[in-house]
């Protein structure tokens, strides 16, 4: 009995030794707490530093919650690196341009363009926009999107500006539907909308090449004739196709979610078939705008000494821009300029001219799109949504 007293005395001193604070030495040390835990100076009690409260379940248990850094930093690092991938194979195509074809004679025919022109021809480049605007909200209208036109200048022209930072022509659709669904009554309206304005804007281009095809027998070999013929055939049967499959998919084996887009998408494909002379007139738009892009090209390649039959623009030019559309480049840079002066050559163009006139039209397109950027930007207060 002895022992175990004297264990538990040794154990109640060892305790009051733990917890009893360690006092400084020398005249300015603070009083030491009484036996009430109170400061004779009046000041709160020491707090000890040995005493800690215990860890809750929720604390102890590892978190469950995923890191979602990781992901992120993965998609910007591949965002980063295609858009590296993109500009890097625009400087190689114009290295090549330059690296092929003496570039003292493409600077020279540069110089030769008056800076008044130039800028005339951008002032040319922004209006024939409008009327893509127009035909815009045309598309967007006919589904029952609801866009005014202030809206629906900022969503096309934030999507020109886009496609300076997205691979080839289509990236800058993407930012134009983005913002359009914003303001839209309807997304699949907006989508359906978009996809049709691009599909005319195609069909456009390939009927002025058909037309130019027409219009020049001479300068093209029967092979080149041939694969336009084929090329042609193929976009009919896979428009058909795309038709058939919209009419056979069981829509009743899908997920409620796909199936309540699918109505959407229905509804607005109705709307729109039930308006054909809203798609009719797009077209037309579609066909003026090229045109006019088509003169503004002539304008500054022969401003830049290069003098060639209407034809022969109204064949090379849309493919040029066409080829643009091929995602290995950033805006297609390089790649339309490679085209354009592979395709007038048979008409007799010298490769130097038509490269020069080809980069000079890029600063009209590149410039185009940095004007309309600002005007997307400083139009976010004004085009709000309703």
């Amino acid at each position: 009995m002895r022992l175990t007293h004297a264990a538990d005395n040794a154990a109640r001193v060892s305790i009051q030794s733990e917890r009893k604070p360690i006092q400084a030495k020398g005249p300015d040390a603070p009083d030491a707490p009484d036996s009430r835990g109170q400061n004779p100076a009046g000041g709160e009690p020491p707090a000890y530093s040995s005493r800690q409260t215990p860890l809750t379940r929720e604390e102890r248990a590892p978190s469950t919650q995923p890191d979602t850094s990781r992901p992120a930093q993965r998609k910007r690092s591949r965002a980063l690196l295609r858009a590296l991938l993109h500009y890097g194979g625009s400087v190689l195509a114009l290295a090549l341009l330059f690296r092929f074809l003496p570039g003292r004679q493409v600077l020279h025919a540069l110089a030769k363009l008056p800076a008044l022109l130039w800028i005339a021809v951008l002032a040319g480049y922004l209006a024939t926009h409008l009327l893509g605007v127009t035909k815009y909200r045309l598309m967007l209208n006919t589904t029952g999107a609801g866009l005014t036109y202030f809206q629906a200048a900022r969503c096309y022209f934030a999507g020109l500006f886009g496609s300076l930072f997205l691979p080839s022509l289509i990236g800058g659709d993407l930012v134009r539907v983005t913002l359009a669904m914003r303001y839209g009554k309807t997304r699949a309206g907006v989508l359906l909308a978009s996809f049709v304005d691009r599909t005319i804007d195609f069909a456009a281009l390939v009927l002025l090449a058909a037309t130019g095809a027409l219009l020049a027998p001479s300068a093209l070999e029967p092979e080149t004739r041939r694969v336009f013929l084929w090329i042609g055939l193929a976009a009919i049967a896979g428009l058909a196709i795309v038709a058939l499959l919209a009419v056979l998919i069981p829509f009743r084996r899908l997920s409620f979610r796909m199936r309540r887009r699918a109505v959407s998408l229905r509804r607005a494909g109705r709307s729109m078939i039930e308006k054909p002379r809203a798609a009719l007139t797009a077209l037309g738009i579609a066909l003026a705008s090229q045109l006019s892009f088509i003169t503004l090209s002539i304008v500054l390649a022969e401003a830049c000494g290069l003098r060639l039959l209407f034809r022969a623009w109204l064949f090379a030019w849309p493919i040029a821009k066409l080829s643009a559309a091929i995602p290995v480049t950033q805006g297609g840079i390089g790649v339309r300029e490679a085209a354009l002066a592979g395709l007038l050559v048979p008409f007799g163009a010298p490769p130097t001219l038509t490269v020069a006139a080809g980069l000079a039209w890029e600063a009209v397109v590149i410039s185009g799109a940095l004007l309309a950027g600002a005007f997307a930007l400083g139009a976010r207060r004004t085009a709000r949504p309703a």
